[in-house]
């Protein structure tokens, strides 16, 4: 491999290059001086320029997709992951800035550690190399470690951190395990260049077992059964805006990854491996569901609910043609969307921060349309959209995710979606029964007067608004999610057979 490059060769990786120049912006300034509104605006105008940057690139009408290092593949794939993780940082920022408004301790290297982690999150979605892969991927996830215990007075939060810490680094070593078994037979760590290889050596049990361990590594990443134990405590006792980043940026970084990875390596031309993602899609579903009923508590409702949500997408993912594709990003859009709005609704309940606990339990949220009648209606757009309602853009991505196992004739995976949608309504409409019944005389915990006119506030009612407004007219999202195509083929050759 030829490492002799030029500067030039590196720009299809600026919007990475930005956010790191962020990073390193933001720990000078709190070197010099700490001020929390100082630092939160310098890393929103980062993330600001690094998405100006993508932008351009996806519209900017002279865009190639490049190989650079022969380690990251910059394509219209890798452009709309970086933008959805990009948007969704933002929004994360916004709404930790308020809700750390009042905190004791140091502040601004909370942003510091986001940072760092989303220019991982960014390189994963772009990863085509093992090396690359591993990473990046450890990149994103070492400083969420430290973001889910900031708020170390608390015990839920300290023991959220500890848990991912342990259970994190077990799905590292099998994902190392995993690679070295594929590198063993076929000789190459390159997405691309190892497809000839490993279908020479597709009949040893090795490589299988490989394949499998990457799969349950990243099983473990996006919390799928029968990974999922640690997903409702993490959400628990992470911090409403660190909840929100590992519940959208992490798993849009992730999703990207294991697409990229399955759809150009040639791992979904193999049976087993497409029989082990089926059955982890079923048991997501299943457990994600049933699990959820059970819940009193939002944060752990909305756990269990991401369970199921990533069971339907890898449903897309099975059910592989051109079209699938697509349905797997705009769900991956309108899921993000309203899980900004969802826990951001909990994040400002939650905010300004204090000793007492966060507003999770659904008890907090009894009567709250009689004092927060817009928040409510931002809540209640956000539960809808998660049960797949129509007029809401979790219906759309729903709906095209039901479309595509049709259309590859997988009826039972159809039938899964729609009865774990079922299922589902009864705990999304709970949420919103209770928001609408007699509230308490004095209510323990309540969002702070003029949330509306707060920059989180602002960003929560902009996700509801879009969420409405993709459920009704779906189509610009629809074109770009056709757009933004993984080059492989592999991809091309599964397309060409539907």
């Amino acid at each position: 491999m030829n490492f002799t490059m030029s500067f030039s060769d590196l720009m299809p990786l600026a919007p990475v290059m930005i956010v790191a120049l962020t990073a390193v912006v933001v720990m000078i300034l709190t070197a010099i001086k700490r001020n929390h509104n100082l630092i939160a605006t310098a890393s929103v105008v980062g993330l600001n320029l690094a998405a100006l940057d993508v932008l351009i690139m996806m519209f900017g009408g002279d865009f190639a997709p490049s190989n650079v290092m022969g380690m990251f593949m910059v394509d219209p794939f890798t452009l709309f992951y970086q933008l959805l993780a990009i948007v969704a940082a933002l929004a994360c920022c916004t709404l930790a800035h308020a809700y750390i408004e009042t905190y004791k301790d140091h502040r601004e290297e909370l942003y510091i550690l986001m940072l760092i982690s989303v220019a991982g999150a960014m390189l994963m979605v772009a990863s085509s190399h093992f090396a690359s892969f591993f990473i990046s991927l450890e990149l994103m996830s070492i400083p969420v470690y430290g973001l889910l215990a900031y708020t170390h007075q608390r015990a839920k939060s300290l023991e959220a951190g500890i848990k991912y810490l342990v259970l994190s680094a077990t799905a590292s070593a099998m994902l190392l395990m995993g690679m070295a078994y594929v590198y063993a037979y076929t000789g190459s760590l390159a997405f691309y260049d190892a497809v000839p290889a490993l279908f020479q050596a597709i009949q040893q049990p090795m490589v299988i077992l490989g394949l499998g361990l990457i799969v349950f590594a990243i099983g473990f990443k996006l919390s799928l059964a029968p990974f999922h134990k640690w997903t409702p405590d993490v959400y628990q006792g992470a911090p409403a805006p660190i909840a929100t980043f590992l519940a959208t940026v992490a798993k849009v970084a992730t999703i990207g990854l294991l697409v990229r990875y399955i759809l150009t390596s040639g791992a979904i031309l193999v049976p087993s491996i497409v029989t082990i993602i089926t059955v982890i899609a079923v048991l997501s579903i299943l457990v994600g569901n049933f699990l959820a009923v059970r819940q009193v508590n939002l944060k752990r409702i909305l756990g269990y609910s991401s369970i199921a949500h990533f069971g339907y997408l890898l449903i897309a993912l099975v059910s592989t043609s051109y079209a699938s594709l697509g349905s797997v990003t705009v769900y991956i859009a309108t899921y993000t969307l309203t899980t900004i709005g969802a826990f951001g609704a909990v994040a400002l309940m939650s905010s300004p921060y204090n000793n007492v606990d966060e507003a999770e339990s659904l008890a907090d949220y009894r009567g709250l349309f009689w004092r927060r009648p817009v928040l409510t209606a931002t809540l209640t757009v956000m539960m809808l959209s998660l049960a797949g309602i129509p007029l809401t853009a979790g219906f759309i991505g729903k709906f095209l995710v039901v479309m595509s196992a049709v259309t590859a004739q997988h009826w039972f995976l159809a039938a899964m979606i729609i009865v774990g949608s079922g299922i589902g309504l009864y705990y999304y409409l709970r949420v919103m029964v209770v928001m609408y019944m007699t509230p308490p005389e004095n209510p323990r915990i309540d969002a702070v007067d003029h949330w509306g006119q707060k920059v989180g506030g602002l960003m929560v009612l902009g996700a509801a608004a879009l969420v409405l407004i993709i459920g009704v007219y779906p189509d610009p999202l629809i074109d770009l999610a056709l757009k933004s195509e993984i080059l492989s083929p592999i991809h091309m050759m599964l397309s060409q057979q539907q």
